[in-house]
């Protein structure tokens, strides 16, 4: 199915005919549909502020279906060869890089981001399926013998069952991949409701699923404008045995007390306040090209961006200079645009949540250095900003900015940088620029969080488990660990004769 209703356009034919093969309706036990109430959704281009495209607004009783559909076919899936699913996702790697401009495009459009980092999600996307594909015949077990030697420990791993995936609108793709390789790869079914701003990636992932051979019932997705009345059905529903959620903190915790009722196991990857930390001994070039790349990755709307930059006194003022300079001369346009650094904020709250941000910040003392407010014209632009001598008072040192702001706080010590890095509630990744490798490990370890980026501005990989501590989650996505989190562990107690 692919019907839209597309108006008043400005984008590329290309992008619009790119957008006119995505399917965009409710995808149920292999069928794509209207939703129950007939109602469709506008999605819109940042860029222009202008629809692209309509995509069906699921319903509570769509919702009851998708989750009895998974629950149906989870024990033939379940049953499916490891190699099966292993190929399946195989294939799906090959076809997401085949198609890798459209699906950039198609990113682009409706959220923002420059075209060429959207290439660049694509390809992060598609090795999340690369990387499970192979874990899927990897799942093991153990034998062993008891203490006494009177009984053999049988331990085997089983799916954990039908899953609950609920992604956001900042990676469209990759956070799909990310959630539904491991669940296919251990041999879970599941319902997934894509992010209702950025619809459009997810949908043109599951055609490609399709494609690859997934079988009709083991992904069912319902798109929607009303996520509760979606995701607490599947959540009440009794079928549901696991919980997989990117989001905000607030909305984790709701997932999480409906999860207890239950007992449904839960993966949150939840908010962020990453610190990055430059002391005085720091390669500054290096420095300021990690900080560049932590904050400037996806206009800064990512839970792992460099939301306070701390830099020790005696180099901050050298810092701040020669990061305004590299923000500064970024070109800020439409993503599709030959040339554009920085795209949109996805959306219009978005865009007046950053303005007051840097309001606030500059009344509490701080120093524009370079941007600090929007261009002019349509779309939900912001220049690249960077505010020096910011107050522990202001708000963005509690708030995730969720755009390209970088506040720099200078320290004195590493005692001080310390505390002051790790006064938040949340854990999920730090950075760290210093060329004293005693430092390193010492702060580091310091450091509550689960990810530590050292002398680097990226630590997202789907080798290595992606997660936070505190309220910025539970669980671990990617790397070997990643599929642990879609696996029971069962044991059998046999006699030795």
């Amino acid at each position: 199915m692919t019907s839209h209703t597309i108006r008043n356009v400005r984008a590329s034919q290309h992008a619009l005919d790119a957008i006119a093969r995505v399917s965009t309706g409710l995808y149920i036990d292999g069928e794509w549909a209207e939703s129950s109430t007939g109602v469709r959704f506008d999605v819109v281009n940042p860029a222009t502020e202008e629809v692209i495209a309509t995509v069906a607004d699921g319903s509570p009783e769509d919702a009851r279906r998708a989750i009895e559909t998974a629950g149906r076919a989870q024990k033939e899936w379940a049953k499916t060869p490891p190699r099966e699913r292993s190929e399946i996702l195989r294939r799906a790697f090959d076809l997401i890089m085949a198609r890798q401009d459209e699906l950039a495009l198609i990113m682009t459009t409706e959220m923002g981001k420059p075209f060429a980092e959207a290439k660049g999600e694509v390809a992060y996307a598609a090795e999340f399926f690369r990387w499970f594909s192979e874990e899927a015949v990897r799942i093991g077990g153990d034998l062993t013998t008891t203490g006494d030697g009177k009984n053999r420990i049988l331990v085997s791993k089983e799916p954990v069952g039908p899953c609950v995936v609920v992604t956001p609108w900042n990676f469209p793709l990759a956070m799909g991949t990310r959630k539904i390789g491991p669940a296919i790869a251990a041999g879970c079914t599941m319902v997934f409701k894509p992010a209702s701003l950025t619809p459009l990636s997810s949908l043109a992932l599951v055609d490609i699923l399709i494609e690859a051979g997934l079988p009709k019932g083991v992904l069912n997705v319902v798109t929607t404008t009303k996520a509760s009345e979606v995701v607490t059905p599947w959540m009440e529903s009794g079928i549901a045995r696991k919980v997989s959620f990117t989001g905000s903190t607030t909305v984790g915790v709701r997932l999480l007390e409906q999860a207890a009722k239950n007992v449904m196991r839960s993966s949150m990857e939840l908010g962020g306040n990453a610190p990055l930390i430059v002391f005085e001994d720091a390669d500054l070039d290096r420095a300021v090209e990690g900080a560049f790349a932590a904050k400037m990755r996806n206009m800064g709307e990512a839970c792992t961006a460099a939301n306070r930059i701390f830099v020790q006194r005696s180099v901050a003022a050298d810092f701040s200079a020669r990061l305004a300079k590299r923000l500064g001369a970024l070109k800020v346009g439409d993503g599709a645009e030959e040339g554009t650094d920085v795209g949109p904020l996805v959306e219009e709250k978005a865009l007046n949540k950053v303005q007051e941000l840097v309001d606030d910040a500059v009344a509490k003392g701080a120093t524009v250095v370079c941007g600090g407010s929007r261009p002019e014209g349509n779309g939900y632009f912001y220049s690249p900003t960077v505010l020096s001598d910011v107050s522990p008072d202001a708000a963005l040192m509690s708030e995730e900015i969720f755009g390209p702001v970088a506040p720099v706080i200078p320290f004195d010590a590493e005692e001080e940088v310390v505390r002051l890095a790790n006064d938040t509630p949340w854990g999920l990744a730090s950075y760290l620029f210093t060329q004293d490798l005693d430092r390193a490990f010492r702060v580091g370890e310091e450091l509550e969080v689960g990810m530590v980026g050292l002398n680097t501005g990226i630590v997202s990989n789907p080798a290595a488990p992606f997660g936070g501590i505190k309220a910025s989650g539970l669980g671990r996505e990617g790397g070997r660990l990643g599929i642990e989190e879609f696996l029971e562990t069962k044991y059998m107690a046999i006699p030795r004769r």
